[in-house]
């Protein structure tokens, strides 16, 4: 299965919704985060169609597939609320575990980095 990971900032708070991507004969081949320039139409991650989808495509259970691609764009609310919270005073980030800290920083450095489109090899490795 292909997938394509949303690298845009804007946060998805409502409905979890994919796109999808079709073959010639109208078979879903691939799901993306955003539109693509072959992948405009919009379901959403319970439809049966994807459903189906998945239980072809993926050697992993589909319900687990699903389980993961919500969590992309819950990660992404949270990190959004955590520095809602930061920048109200009503959490310092200090406040946090290290272990979170550190994650919440790395997570943001590779958004910066991609933002800025200068996302090099060596700064993977």
């Amino acid at each position: 299965m292909a997938y394509k990971k949303d690298n845009t900032n804007s946060s998805s708070w409502g409905k979890a919704m994919l796109y999808i991507e079709r073959d010639n004969d109208g078979n879903i081949i691939s799901l993306h985060n955003k539109p693509e320039t072959d992948a405009s139409e919009q379901k959403s991650i319970m439809d049966e169609e994807i459903l189906e989808f998945l239980n072809r495509s993926v050697d992993t259970d589909p319900w687990m597939q699903l389980l993961s691609l919500s969590d992309i764009g819950t990660i992404r609310i949270l990190e959004d609320l955590i520095d809602l919270l930061i920048r109200k005073n009503i959490i310092l980030f200090t406040e946090l575990p290290a272990e979170a800290q550190t994650k919440i920083n790395e997570r943001k450095q590779i958004r910066k980095k991609i933002d800025t489109d200068q996302l090099m090899v060596d700064d993977i490795l």
